[in-house]
């Protein structure tokens, strides 16, 4: 072999290398960027599911405050201002809910920087 074809030779194992750390760049990249995406979904479906379990019980207080404010006799409980606290407070917790969950997709929706998808792939 000749000085040239060394040359050659060692400029393409470089360039092989160099789409082969490349890609395990990428690789890793993508990897702890999803791992970071699963765990932030993960932590607003916990926080979701805390919100459910408070309008759960919220269901609960209202339904047992109609109830005994029927057996006391009042008139138009709907119109109670302790039942209309309940309802406020049951729509603000469906509307923080709602909120979590367009979170949840936007984050699914995320995908790495371009910067990221436009590095070649590693192919022999």
């Amino acid at each position: 072999m000749n000085e040239h074809e060394e040359h050659k030779e060692g400029e393409e194992i470089k360039g092989t290398t160099e789409k082969l750390w490349s890609a395990t760049r990428k690789t890793f990249h993508n990897a702890t960027f999803r791992a970071n995406q699963y765990k932030r979904v993960v932590q607003k479906k916990i926080d979701l599911a805390s919100l459910h379990k408070k309008i759960g019980n919220t269901h609960c207080d209202l339904g047992k405050l109609i109830d005994d404010s029927r057996e006391a006799g009042v008139e138009n409980l709907m119109a109670a201002e302790n039942v209309q606290a309940l309802l406020q407070k049951l729509d603000s917790l469906k509307q923080s809910a709602a909120l979590l969950e367009e979170e949840i997709e936007a984050i699914r929706a995320e995908i790495p920087s371009a910067e990221e998808q436009e590095e070649e792939p590693f192919e022999e």
